[in-house]
């Protein structure tokens, strides 16, 4: 039976993992380096102690082939002409071996001599003798219990031929003894130092990868459906781009997550009731004609509601993503003269057409041609016949303000504050039975789109106007995610001019209305 292993564990596991593969590899590479870089040094320096035990024996050849030719008998004061014997043993009363160095004196007809060497060389008879029937000079390296021996044999000549031989050879194994040891005392420092290098690395590693830990638990916490948490972005560099990109993709799945469940909450909420309705006219259905004719008629207006509905629900929804505008260049005059043609049909009102602005404005002209319908459209359920219902536009460095104002029951004050929410209805209203308060809402969408704001001035019993604030140049385009979040949060109503707000303001002069 296998456990599964704890939360905590798990957590455990993804936290030093990366972390514990990217010290891995940090300490195997810096120890390899270090190994190589040893084995380089060695080498070097075994190569350097190679190059002076060459110049040495050189030199003491050159040093003796110099006494031969010009030095004098010390007992004579004569030159030393071909008696090698006088020029070996004033040789070797003048020089003294260098460290590791022994000096062999070898002349015909004489026993060899030697100065002190940690191997004796000359009681090795055949060596000697190979080295006595020498010619010419012979460089070599010799292998002895007191380690390698490099040598350098030259011969004297007298008579036109070999007198004696002189040998200088180099004992090189204390040498190379101390180049090992300290080759071994650098690795010990150096892995050391690898040691303590790897315990900074191990707490440098973490602080790095801490963002990389709270992605992780941040995602965690969004799997659990909280989308409070965001990472700290430090610096500029790869982490704080990936914690910036983490960040941008959690505000979209916010506002994705709220808007679904928005929708479905919304929509379990307001088919219910016509849902309710049409089942229970059916349960109800009896076999009279009559009553049948009635009840599919019940039936029908229901069903096109809940069309109407889910089509207004979609809309909302598409309102949060990027491409729900079609922005174009639009001619003001034009748009407003076409949107109060069509308001025109939607009841028999006193229609007005206020002062209309010139120029142009960047919107989609779809969207906003819809908001203003529903604004009218609005005006229509809170007037009656023959009541006035006005529309109009001014522009100015501010931007565009187009209005739709009426004569009608005006807005009660604790209805100014939730009437663009999403199925509120105002508490004192004269609509059609078939609204399911997704207008203003709406409209409060398409304008938070377009990066403007809606004015609600509002008398009851004179009237109310809605005012569509909209910027006119190129900066049009959709706000920042926390004017969506709040706008969607249900909770529209704010001092301010944030895009996709409104302010409620029952004494404002610079609008061009004023109750009748």
């Amino acid at each position: 039976m296998t456990t599964e292993p704890s939360p905590h564990g798990r957590r455990w596991r993804a936290g030093t993992g990366v972390r514990m593969r990217i010290l891995g590899w940090y300490v195997l590479l810096l120890f390899g380096a270090i190994a190589v870089g040893l084995l380089l040094q060695r080498e070097a320096l075994l190569q350097r102690l190679d190059s002076q035990v060459s110049e040495s024996l050189i030199q003491e050849a050159e040093e003796l082939d110099t006494l031969a030719r010009n030095g004098v008998n010390p007992e004579t004061g004569e030159p030393f002409g071909d008696d090698v014997a006088a020029i070996l043993d004033t040789f070797l009363n003048r020089n003294l071996p260098n460290e590791g160095e022994v000096f062999l004196s070898l002349v015909r007809g004489q026993g060899p001599t030697s100065t002190s060497s940690p191997e004796p060389l000359i009681d090795d008879e055949a060596l000697t003798a190979r080295w006595s029937a020498l010619t010419e000079s012979e460089a070599g390296e010799l292998s002895t219990p007191s380690g390698p021996v490099r040598y350098l044999a030259v011969p004297l000549e007298s008579g036109g031929e070999t007198a004696a031989t002189f040998v200088i050879a180099d004992f090189v194994a204390e040498r190379q003894d101390r180049i090992d040891s300290a080759v071994i005392l650098t690795a010990l420092v150096l892995l050391v130092s690898l040691l303590l290098a790897t315990g900074a690395a191990w707490f440098v590693a973490g602080r790095i990868l801490r963002p990389v830990h709270e992605v992780t638990n941040t995602a965690r916490t969004i799997t659990e459906g909280a989308f409070g948490k965001r990472i700290p972005v430090r610096g500029d560099d790869e982490i704080a781009e990936l914690a910036r990109s983490f960040n941008a993709m959690v505000d979209r799945l916010e506002v994705a997550f709220d808007t679904q469940r928005t929708f479905i909450s919304d929509a379990g909420h307001e088919l219910r009731t016509p849902i309710t309705i049409i089942s229970g006219h059916l349960e109800m259905l009896g076999d009279d004609p009559e009553e049948r004719a009635d009840t599919m008629a019940i039936v029908n207006d229901e069903l096109h509601r809940m069309a109407r509905m889910v089509d207004d629900l979609l809309l909302l929804a598409r309102s949060e993503i990027p491409d729900f505008l079609q922005l174009e260049p639009l001619d003001l005059p034009g748009l407003v003269h076409d949107v109060f043609a069509k308001c025109t049909a939607l009841g028999d009102r006193d229609w007005t057409l206020d002062s209309t602005a010139q120029g142009t404005i960047v919107a989609d002209r779809q969207r906003l041609t819809q908001a203003l319908l529903n604004l009218a459209r609005n005006a229509v359920g809170h007037t009656q016949s023959g009541q006035n219902i006005t529309v109009g536009s001014t522009h100015d460095l501010a931007g565009v303000r187009i209005w739709v104002s009426d004569d009608g029951t005006g807005v009660a004050p604790v209805d100014r504050e939730r009437i663009f929410e999403r199925f509120a209805r105002g508490s004192d209203r004269r609509r059609s039975a078939d609204g399911a308060g997704l207008g203003l809402a709406i409209v409060s969408a398409i304008v938070a789109a377009h990066g403007g704001r809606i004015e609600l001035v509002s008398e009851l019993g004179v009237g109310s106007q809605f005012t569509l604030l909209l910027p006119s140049g190129q900066s049009v385009g959709r706000p920042d995610r926390s004017t969506l979040t709040d706008h969607f949060a249900r909770d529209p109503v704010s001092a301010g001019a944030a895009p996709g707000r409104f302010t409620v303001d029952t004494a404002r002069e610079d609008i061009p209305w004023q109750p009748s």
